[in-house]
């Protein structure tokens, strides 16, 4: 997927391909357990294999510094020397909180180095797999690189340009709406389109996420907690991120009866009442630039503010003013629609409502079927690119 990563020399051994992939995988799940732990880090995880026994494994939490190749060979000790290493990020060659990961595999004697994907830092891509090649490692790049990248986006993204990964998310009918028309749901409730299964995935994705972007005409129509409901662990609280340039945030609303250090409004007014009830309820509370020829808060303005945050992915759950404002001004690098099987016609509420005509050239697509809804990915900008 990405012309980052330097070219592959994998073995032409096809069972050693095969044992390869099966240690890559278990290092993906490794990896998998650093997000929520590891930002604004990357998510990797490594496993040392010596013959057909592992040796070592470990995945980076940001809390411990440990990045996963030293947690692994810290679990090796002596039985590292010889062994085979396989990370799902190149191993850093550049002293930061932590000393650099090359130095502690040849230290540690590594026979071999199999690497998922590049770095996508510029200034280090390809240094730390070129180092360890120079102190007479072997070194494979590119096994499941997809699958590596993927668990990082944020991380790219964020590396490159200081600002975060944005997928905009919509539960949508077959025909393009995200809401029955105003004041036809039955008893005033949020009407729930899409299945069980979409649902749970929609929590992934949260938990993946560093922050939550919405508007506040959705508090207001359907006051929604928008926590991360998974119960997996996380370094640092969902940061549930309102925009609401007027600072109509009702105080008895859900999102401020539990703020707890992880609710922020941008509003572009200048210090009222609303806003100190607001922070002394635990809210924070930042005035931003409004959009150019009006009074609403300018987005980009908000996802340069929380790139500033070291926040390196943002989900956009919104209704159709924020989406249209998210792909107007060019914000959103993915989308993410879960389709449900039904129409709810012309006067339903539409997903987006004043974005101009546009053809966008897809980076990535895929499609899968989560009980009866579909699920559709489009990557409208690659962060790894």
């Amino acid at each position: 997927m990405s012309a980052l990563n330097p070219i592959s020399t994998h073995q032409d051994n096809s069972a050693m391909n095969r044992e390869d992939e099966r240690w890559m995988k278990e290092a993906l799940d490794l990896a998998r357990q650093s997000v929520g732990l590891a930002s604004p880090n990357p998510a990797v995880g490594c496993v040392l294999v010596r013959g057909d026994a592992v040796v070592g494994r470990g995945f980076h939490e940001y809390d411990r510094l440990d990045h996963a190749e030293v947690v692994a060979l810290k679990a090796a000790g002596c039985e590292a020397r010889g062994a085979t290493a396989y990370v799902t990020l190149e191993p850093c060659c550049h002293t930061g909180r932590t000393g650099p990961c090359t130095a502690a595999l040849i230290e540690a004697g590594v026979a071999r180095v199999v690497v998922a994907t590049g770095d996508p830092n510029p200034a280090v891509n390809g240094q730390g797999i070129e180092r360890l090649r120079a102190a007479g490692i072997a070194v494979d790049v590119g096994l499941l690189a997809g699958e590596a990248q993927e668990l990082n986006d944020g991380f790219a993204r964020y590396i490159r340009t200081g600002l975060p990964f944005v997928t905009l998310k919509a539960g949508v009918s077959l025909d393009g709406r995200i809401a029955p028309a105003p004041g036809t749901a039955p008893g005033g409730f949020p009407v729930m389109l899409t299945g069980e299964e979409s649902r749970m995935a929609v929590q992934k994705m949260r938990h993946a996420s560093d922050a939550l972007i919405t508007g506040i005409n959705t508090i207001l129509t359907d006051d929604p907690l928008l926590t991360d409901r998974t119960g997996l662990p996380r370094r640092r609280r969902l940061m549930r991120v309102v925009l609401d340039s007027a600072l109509r945030l009702r105080l008895d609303s859900k999102v401020v009866r539990t703020a707890q250090d992880d609710v922020l409004v941008f509003c572009t007014i200048s210090m009222s009442e609303r806003q100190r009830a607001l922070e002394a309820l635990g809210v924070r509370v930042e005035r931003v630039e409004a959009v150019h020829g009006g009074a609403r808060v300018s987005l980009r303005r908000v996802i340069e503010r929380l790139g500033e945050m070291e926040i390196t992915s943002v989900m956009i759950e919104s209704g159709s003013q924020v989406a249209s404002s998210g792909l107007s001004v060019e914000v959103v690098d993915k989308l993410s629609l879960f389709y449900a099987p039904m129409f709810l016609g012309a006067a339903g509420v539409p997903l987006v409502n004043s974005v101009e005509s546009s053809k966008p050239e897809w980076a990535r697509v895929s499609v899968q079927q989560l009980g009866h809804d579909f699920w559709f990915e489009g990557y409208l900008r690659d962060p790894w690119a």
